[in-house]
């Protein structure tokens, strides 16, 4: 970020204080949703509604904390322009994220309630701060380098939730080095997160600035729906962007399978599999580093083939993944399926982000993109709870339930191949 002084640049200081907002956060979907927690609450905490019951009940809990979100992002987004408030919408929604996630430590077997609730709190604060830091990037470079910047935040991303990871397990293992159970020692793990989430937050909290322009007399009056019918009209102008459009809908239905992986992966690897919790942070551990390798790789792949092509071959390569691992016995065949989902992951997520990119007129990238949000948050309320419903009517079998999930990434691909980039890409310019 050597660029901190140069026209169009904010203060280098603010640029790594908005970039470690990334490294600060990433510890809560690591651990929280992907790693720990959600294990924990099928495994512990809702253990007495059976295997299919404790399932379903934790996808419907996160099913409506990406209700609520949906509904109030749009929202706080438009009171914090119209106010001018994003920074202290920001400390509010880190502090409140921070304090709820500590109590998630407080959770145990049969805390269904507490837990339900403070997971839906902490999931809504934590998704609205992710959309506040968003909101602060056009402020902070010129418009050529944003996508610089922004692949920075990612990168630091990326290390923050290896490293907090990294501290829960050695945390669990050094729990149980001393005879600890692990159930009683998840717990510490969530403190972790609140720590680090805390203290890596604050130069974000001190040093970045909004430089949003105070609002006129009067206009800090917001109408309750004025986000939700900015969206409504984004949506009706993009008949005018026919494969703009297609892609919206087709990325909802694949982004279902990515949002399922996420929230249920290791939940399937113990149920189905019999993993351990330590074995299943390696397992996330490693999956981190091939889902940052497969972004890197399939990134340059665009530039020469082109995003739907390389979006087509990542969805292909879900299906194949999926495939192994519903198939899969033993742990060698499922540890090959994992890191195949792995490279499939950063792949996909990429290429899917920069195919809205390519498509979204020049100028109005940030209505589109709200857009494509919905399609992600309609997506998280699809996927988990399909696989909940499936693992519940079927008794608690996880192996069918994952076929639900291998259906969204084949439709996606079905309809992924009516979609002409370059006429999307022209319609954007004559825009």
């Amino acid at each position: 970020m050597s660029a901190g002084h140069a026209p169009g640049w904010a203060p280098k200081r603010e640029l790594w204080a908005w970039a470690f907002y990334d490294f600060a956060n990433s510890g809560y979907t690591t651990v929280v949703l992907t790693a720990i927690f959600n294990a924990y609450f099928v495994g512990v905490v809702a253990a007495g509604y059976g295997p299919g019951g404790a399932t379903l009940l934790w996808t419907g809990v996160v099913a409506l904390a990406n209700l609520i979100v949906l509904l109030s992002g749009p929202l706080v987004g438009a009171i914090a322009d119209a106010r001018a408030a994003k920074k202290p919408f920001l400390v509010v929604t880190t502090v409140g994220c921070v304090g709820l996630t500590a109590g998630l430590a407080t959770v145990g077997p049969g805390d269904v309630v507490l837990g339900s609730a403070l997971l839906v709190g902490s999931y809504v604060l934590f998704t609205s701060g992710e959309n506040l830091i968003s909101a602060f990037l056009p402020e902070l470079a010129p418009p050529e380098a944003l996508g610089r910047l922004s692949a920075r935040g990612w990168a630091l991303g990326y290390v923050g939730g290896l490293l907090v990871l990294g501290l829960c397990l050695a945390w669990l293992q050094f729990a149980a080095a001393r005879g600890i159970e692990t159930t009683a020692a998840v717990p510490g793990t969530l403190l972790i997160v609140a720590v680090a989430f805390a203290l890596a937050a604050l130069p974000t909290l001190f040093w970045l600035r909004d430089r949003t322009p105070p609002p006129p007399p009067g206009g800090r009056k917001v109408a309750l729906t004025a986000g939700w019918q900015r969206l409504g009209q984004t949506w009706h102008e993009a008949h005018l962007f026919v494969d703009l459009r297609r892609f919206l809908v087709t990325l909802a239905v694949y982004h279902a399978g990515i949002q399922t992986v996420i929230v249920l992966a290791t939940v399937y690897a113990q149920q189905a599999l019999g993993f351990g919790t330590v074995e299943s942070l390696w397992l996330i551990l490693v999956v981190n580093v091939t889902a940052a390798l497969g972004a890197l790789a399939f990134g340059h792949l665009q530039d020469r083939i082109g995003s739907v092509r390389t979006l087509a071959l990542a969805l292909a390569l879900w299906l194949v993944a999926g495939g192994l691992a519903w198939a899969a016995e033993g742990r060698p065949l499922f540890w090959l399926a994992a890191n195949l989902v792995g490279i499939a992951l950063g792949a996909s997520q990429s290429a899917g982000r920069a195919l809205v990119g390519r498509f979204a007129p020049v100028g109005r990238t940030a209505e589109f993109f709200g857009l494509w949000g919905v399609a992600v948050k309609l997506a998280a309320i699809v996927g988990p709870l399909t696989y909940g419903l499936l693992g519940f009517v079927t008794g608690g079998d996880h192996r069918t339930a994952l076929l639900s999930t291998l259906a969204f990434f084949a439709v996606g691909l079905l309809l992924l191949l009516g979609i002409d980039e370059r006429r999307g890409m022209q319609a954007a310019g004559r825009a």
